[in-house]
């Protein structure tokens, strides 16, 4: 029996499967915040490429929610 294939969005393991897209984690995690920060198995991922970045099988991505104040 096959491992499950999973990946991780800030420690919660979620299903993986083909044609992934890091816009596909944060909708699925309902991270709708404008403000956010994104890094996948430690590197960053621009904004202008969640649409395009495929999410690797075992991929760990980060988001970070940028909150500023005074």
């Amino acid at each position: 029996m096959a491992d499950k294939q999973v990946f991780k969005v800030n420690g919660n393991q979620l299903p993986w499967q083909e044609g992934l897209v890091v816009s596909d984690a944060l909708k699925l995690m309902n991270y709708t915040f404008k403000m956010l920060v994104v890094k996948m198995n430690g590197e960053l991922i621009k904004r202008e490429n969640w649409q395009t970045t495929s999410i690797p099988e075992n991929a760990d991505l980060k988001v970070i929610h940028l909150i500023s104040g005074g």
